[in-house]
């Protein structure tokens, strides 16, 4: 699509928001934040530009426009969330940095990698393990993972074509889904997590914290790790069923790499003390942005990473200008009012129907309301807020809302080619046609909604979330 059409596709956007009259009881600046923040979504979704770069166009709109006052609009790049991700990703480079994730992933594969669908809970174990820890999953995924699979299909004579078969597709697409799995499972699953608690925190008065979070994606999140590998191994079967070269080849690898070395032990010492810290913040009282801010602080002093990794760490950066403008504007739209006029119009949608029904209606809507966005982040700034208001409207629990709106989202990236950011990755390594890619994401995806909708529920009430 030619970027003058993307520019203008933005703009109608903006303009027909501001031509609509603005509702009783919602203030213009309020309105025009409305038609900023609807812009900038969209300007994600088509991207003129990079998506920082809307963000931060959005940013200064509000700022320029005095929509909110300058000192508001760029205040969140102070919210601690914000800087928990960007030093994550800080520490994320350690671990592709000292080797450590390879290290873990040969492990596994070792153990048991002896036959395709053992090679396939070895890669995902990895990711699942490195998403309590890690919340850039192009970085673990992609980073970390995807050589490594990639390599072993093509041990193994799977290469893009006639041969992919064997073994190269089914462990690419088995490694995504499982990936999508593991970023529902962690605040630090995906970098948008965090803006999905905030939101919660904001519309709904529901607090995820790291342990929250995990606590409840526990259950469901195991299962559905253990079962859509088997799922896929049934319908999407390689020809190759048993590799016992695979732990060769791992074997063989970790001769390579020799004992750990001085800043892999560190790293690894600090990977454990910051999810302990992360997992535990109840108790000690330690923000998780302090504790992040801390594990980077002590990658810099031991030497694991030096200043030229931390100010080069180009992707961390581009999620801060992203995320801090993002933060701020949807917690400003969720203290408009906006939320609550949506909810009350929508109102009609639901009635008469038990807050059970409405709730299985409106997250079969949400769910595959995401073959629409290019990112879970897209997908949760647009749809979380009004969502949650129309639940809470209906009757649905707040904590009930909340969790399957913040977990639904994650799962939800399994439907295509473009779900997130590692689904280019995958996808474009040629092993698997997009139809083929969509028809598994499909099935996978009616398997975890089933999952997380029965076992999931289950474990929610057993926890007295409603």
């Amino acid at each position: 699509m030619p970027i003058t059409i993307r520019w203008g596709i933005v703009v109608a956007s903006v303009l027909i928001i501001l031509a609509l009259p603005v509702p009783e009881g919602i203030t213009t600046e309020s309105w025009r934040l409305l038609a900023i923040f609807t812009g900038t979504i969209v300007g994600s979704i088509v991207r003129p530009v990079p998506a920082a770069a809307v963000v931060f166009l959005g940013i200064a709109a509000i700022a320029i426009t005095k929509t909110l006052p300058a000192r508001e609009a760029l205040a969140g790049y102070s919210d601690p969330l914000v800087w928990l991700v960007l030093c994550a990703f800080f520490m994320s480079r350690g671990v592709l940095k000292t080797g450590l994730g390879r290290r873990i992933a040969y492990l596994f594969i070792r153990a048991i990698g002896k036959n395709s669908l053992g090679l396939s809970y070895a890669l995902t174990s990895t990711d699942a393990l490195l998403a309590g820890f890690l919340p850039s999953n192009s970085a673990r995924c992609g980073g970390v993972i995807f050589p490594i699979a990639r390599s072993l299909a093509e041990a193994y004579d799977s290469t893009p074509g006639p041969t992919a078969r064997r073994l190269g597709a089914f462990l690419l697409v088995t490694v995504y889904q499982s990936d999508v799995i593991a970023c529902a499972m962690f605040l630090t699953g995906q970098a948008s997590n965090v803006i999905i608690a905030k939101l919660a925190m904001e519309s709904a008065k529901v607090e995820l914290s790291y342990a929250t979070w995990l606590l409840g994606s526990i259950v469901p999140g195991v299962l559905s790790l253990a079962f859509v590998p088997w799922l896929l191994f049934k319908i999407f079967p390689p020809e190759v069923k048993h590799t016992p070269n695979a732990a060769v080849i791992a074997h063989d690898e970790l001769s390579k790499m020799g004992p750990m070395q001085h800043a892999e032990r560190i790293m690894l010492v600090i990977f454990v003390l910051v999810a302990g810290l992360w997992m535990t913040g109840r108790w000690h009282g330690i923000d998780y942005a302090v504790v992040a801010l801390g594990g980077a602080c002590l990658l810099f002093l031991s030497g694991v990473l030096s200043w030229d990794d931390i100010i080069s760490e180009k992707g961390g950066w581009d999620i801060f200008l992203w995320y801090g403008g993002v933060v701020k504007m949807a917690e400003a739209v969720a203290r408009s009012g906006l939320p609550e006029k949506f909810a009350q119009a929508s109102a009609g949608l639901t009635t008469g129907m038990s807050w059970g029904i409405a709730l299985a209606i409106l997250m079969f809507i949400y769910f595959y309301a995401h073959y629409g966005f290019a990112s879970i982040t897209a997908h949760i700034t647009a749809m979380f807020v009004p969502f949650v208001a129309v639940l809470i409207a209906a009757g649905a629990p707040p904590m009930l809302a909340a969790v399957m709106l913040a977990y639904y989202a994650n799962l939800s990236a399994s439907l295509t080619n473009y779900g997130t950011t590692t689904a280019p990755i995958y996808f474009g390594a040629g092993y698997v046609t997009q139809k083929e890619w969509w028809k598994l994401g499909l099935i996978v995806s009616v398997a975890t909604i089933l999952i997380w909708s029965t076992a999931g529920l289950a474990w929610w009430k057993l926890l007295g979330w409603w």
